[in-house]
């Protein structure tokens, strides 16, 4: 499965009796029904690990470009209409800036190693607190609640897998909890974002910006209100868009499905 197709439906499954391993690329697997397919005795198989480090690049990526307004900057600097740059032009300083994460898995905890180099203080929510070692290692303060993450974070980051419990899980109360000068960055899936409490938020200066490499649907239709606001940064879900990383997921996958038809474990198997 690449970009959720084949879509993995019960039609599907009754067409292929032999079928033994459905290997999907990236690390969700929100687009495949778990329990229909292995009601089939099928397994399924992602590629977690392969695309950690590629998208903790991207997070940081998209912090950055939001706090100094990159591509505004670079519309500014080609723009034809423009004579002279407004010394009254700013950004927000990242160093010693609070970034708060949310789901500390292999992509949030690399984010936070990253981050560590630009001095920021890092908090973090997730379903387990992590040993003490990891927390130290990175400096990061655990918060049991997200609403204490959210009201302390000038740049609150998603990294969790879109499951039903996080379905929404940023939504109109939880913006409101956010400082109105913090970014919100989603590196997740987009429906873990309530877009249209998102817009609203924007509108209203409830919070300073976004940066967005998910969104549902993608692409969002062309007259989105977030694709016209200057506060927005949005890339196409790009977060494991590199050549290496592409081939090491096909390798992944290629792996898990060698090992599934020899009756062996299989590598990066989905329970």
């Amino acid at each position: 499965v690449w970009y959720h197709r084949p879509a993995v439906t019960a039609e599907l499954l009754q067409q292929l009796p032999k079928l033994q391993v459905v290997a999907s690329a990236g690390v969700g697997v929100d687009h495949l029904d778990l329990e229909l397919i292995a009601s089939f005795g099928v397994k399924v198989a992602n590629t977690p690990s392969a695309v950690s480090t590629d998208t903790a690049d991207l997070a940081m990526a998209l912090l950055l470009a939001s706090s100094r307004r990159l591509v505004e900057g670079y519309q500014l600097a080609v723009s034809p209409d423009t004579q002279y740059f407004p010394a009254a032009w700013l950004g927000t300083e990242v160093s010693g800036a609070t970034l708060g994460i949310v789901g500390m898995g292999a992509i949030g905890y690399k984010v936070a190693q990253r981050a560590r180099a630009f001095d920021m203080r890092i908090l973090y929510h997730n379903r387990r607190q992590r040993s003490l070692a990891e927390e130290g290692a990175v400096g990061a303060v655990y918060c049991k609640k997200l609403e204490d993450l959210l009201q302390q974070s000038d740049f609150v980051l998603l990294c969790v897998t879109l499951t039903p419990q996080t379905q929404r899980l940023i939504g109109k109360r939880q913006l409101e909890l956010m400082k109105p000068t913090a970014t919100l960055l989603n590196i997740s899936r987009g429906l873990v974002v309530d877009q249209d409490a998102l817009v609203e938020a924007l509108q209203n200066q409830v919070i300073k910006a976004a940066a967005l490499d998910v969104t549902h649907p993608e692409p969002l239709p062309r007259d989105h209100p977030l694709l016209k606001m200057k506060n927005v940064i949005v890339t196409p879900h790009i977060g494991s868009a590199t050549k290496k990383t592409r081939i090491i997921m096909m390798e992944n996958m290629t792996e898990s499905i060698e090992a599934a038809l020899a009756g062996l474990p299989v590598p990066n198997q989905v329970l």
